[in-house]
């Protein structure tokens, strides 16, 4: 009878902790979900990067636009968004208008695997592992040589990072696309 308490109270503890993660993911259209980059971390990211003003950062699964809005204060970079939660997009525009910073930056509502970015300096992700392999041959397709790409978090799987870093316990990973990136 004991057993079956504590049992009763562990599967307790783990609803009431999946729960908000599951409500989160339930919100979020798209396959991964809806959760901020610490800004400690968005800074790391663009300092890793080297972003400059004449770069264009591209941030995929861009949520409330904090990654382009920073590129642009910070950096005077341009920024672009992109993120298929049309809830995310309106916040993300508001954040950008609240920062001043909307001549220099634009969130698009769409699926980030189809997403023009060719014209991407510095691709920012947080996402999931399984997406960035997913994501990675658009990527190497599409983008320069001397392309940047920084994830917060999750890796390329065995696309080794050029660069890594660890900002308060989370990993950040930089990767420069290669000549002939198409046959990695």
């Amino acid at each position: 009878m004991e057993l079956e308490r504590k049992l009763a109270r562990v599967a307790c503890v783990l609803v009431l902790c999946a729960a908000p993660l599951a409500a989160q993911w339930e919100d979020t259209p798209g396959d991964v979900p809806y959760v901020p980059t610490p800004q400690e971390v968005v800074d790391a990211m663009l300092n890793l990067a080297e972003v400059k003003d004449s770069d264009t950062v591209f941030d995929l699964g861009s949520g409330d636009g904090r990654i382009p809005i920073t590129a642009a204060q910070k950096h005077k970079a341009r920024g672009r968004g992109v993120d298929i939660n049309p809830e995310r997009i309106k916040e993300a525009e508001e954040n950008a208008k609240k920062a001043g910073v909307t001549e220099r930056v634009k969130f698009i509502e769409g699926d980030l695997f189809t997403a023009d970015i060719h014209e991407a300096t510095v691709v920012a992700l947080y996402l999931l592992s399984e997406v960035n392999l997913r994501l990675r041959p658009k990527l190497l397709k599409e983008l320069r040589p001397g392309t940047r790409i920084v994830s917060h978090s999750f890796d390329m799987g065995d696309w080794k990072p050029d660069k890594q870093i660890e900002v308060n316990g989370r990993r950040v990973y930089l990767w420069v696309v290669p000549r002939n990136a198409e046959g990695k």
